[in-house]
């Protein structure tokens, strides 16, 4: 029963995301040669077909790799891959804790390893081609090994922890491997800006002293701590542009991309940097890591019965070992087919971030200017080449922000 639901819900899943993405070019395409008249004054005819072109490249590319993706599950559940690794693994060791992380590394390397192509093809090809690509082959390589080095370092102590735990913690490990994981999280997010980051850029002070006064200002009215403003050589990688917060309590900091301080003025990073501090003051952040903590329980706890049902195993094509653990197995068949079976939540996720990027664009409206927001979107969107004419269905199913002329008209209405 589960195969036939499993197949059934992946070729829906497979049907709409194509569909979507279908009408997405279609609509992209159809509005290719005329700007849109709320920005007929500030974005060219030359740019939005840019756009439109980044756009529809992104959708095909991004096509062809959800089909490969679907081939790859298939090949490791119904076909029997997960089953033919686990056999090869039993035959290098009889040590039930190190087969089991073996056998989940392993996974993980594959999948690292089938998805090189379409990095590269996305860094060198793709994103070359529209002139947002910096990044030399030395660079990609250097990262590759930096991120495989980081998630040996912190994903094995965390996979065999949780391991562990299904073996020896009785029938609520799934409780303390949830306890686990959301410390594991919490720490991860508390060192990334001090530790992680640094691995892989560079960051210096914000030397602009009087937009650093202006930005303190503006954290304190907001009842904002910061321990720091930082500009990001994001410009050696590629030369899309960004700001984000990070950290928690006093450890909290901004960081610029370099390449969006050399685009935006003053007045228009103080109003991106509104919108942010909108979700701070409205507690997004902090509602999404409860709601996110919470469905991770709830699926940790689904986790700890299915990983008991030989069904589970049997019907995903896989047959469990006899008087051994198949714990790393479980692990991996659940968070493998969940994507499958969440994936009409997808557009519930994207309406309630739309939703709050709605109000932080009110609060920075409230705290800067919203002619200075809607100047900083527009040349955000210019810049980024983000379609300035998304299909509607497309954008109301996948877009964690609402499309630019929605937000703002809604902006320049108030």
């Amino acid at each position: 029963m589960l195969t036939i639901l499993f197949v059934a819900l992946l070729l829906v899943m497979l049907g709409v995301r194509i569909w979507l993405s279908n009408r997405q070019i279609r609509h992209v395409l159809a509005n290719r040669d005329a700007v849109p008249k709320e920005f007929a004054s500030k974005i060219g005819l030359a740019s939005h077909q840019r756009a439109a072109d980044y756009t529809v490249a992104k959708a095909r590319l991004k096509m062809l790799e959800m089909l490969f993706d679907a081939a790859v599950l298939i090949g490791l559940t119904l076909l029997g891959g997960l089953q033919y690794i686990d056999s090869q693994i039993s035959d290098l060791t009889s040590h039930t804790l190190l087969r089991q992380v073996l056998l989940v590394m392993s996974v993980f390397a594959l999948f690292s390893l089938l998805g090189m192509p379409f990095a590269l093809y996305r860094q060198f090809k793709l994103e070359d081609h529209f002139g947002f690509n910096r990044m030399t082959l030395k660079m990609f390589i250097s990262d590759t090994i930096k991120e495989t080095f980081l998630g040996a370092l912190l994903g094995v102590p965390l996979i065999a922890a949780v391991l562990w735990l299904m073996a020896e913690a009785g029938s609520l490990w799934w409780l303390w491997a949830w306890a686990l994981w959301t410390s594991f999280s919490l720490l991860v997010a508390f060192i990334y800006p001090t530790w992680i980051a640094p691995i892989f850029n560079k960051f210096t002070p914000l030397e602009d002293v009087a937009l650093a006064e202006r930005i303190q200002e503006l954290a304190g009215r907001c009842g904002f701590t910061l321990n720091g403003l930082f500009v990001m050589d994001g410009s050696k990688r590629s030369a899309h542009g960004n700001a984000y917060f990070t950290g928690f309590g006093r450890a909290r900091r901004i960081v610029f991309f370099d390449t969006l301080l050399a685009r935006l003025t003053p007045n228009e990073i103080i109003a991106v940097l509104a919108h942010e501090l909108g979700h701070f003051k409205h507690r997004h952040i902090l509602k999404r890591m409860i709601t996110m903590f919470i469905g991770s329980l709830i699926f940790f706890a689904l986790l700890g019965w299915l990983a008991t049902q030989s069904w589970f195993y049997t019907d995903l094509g896989v047959i469990p070992q006899m008087g051994a653990r198949n714990d790393a197995m479980a692990l991996l068949l659940f968070f493998l087919v969940m994507p499958v079976f969440t994936f009409g939540l997808t557009p519930v996720k994207s309406w309630l971030s739309r939703r709050d990027e709605f109000e932080a664009d009110r609060f920075a409206r409230d705290q800067s200017s919203a002619d200075e927001l809607v100047n900083a979107l527009v040349k955000l969107m210019d810049d980024n080449a983000s379609t300035l004419t998304p299909d509607p269905v497309h954008s109301a199913f996948y877009d964690s922000h609402p499309p630019a002329a929605i937000r703002i008209r809604q902006l320049t209405a108030a």
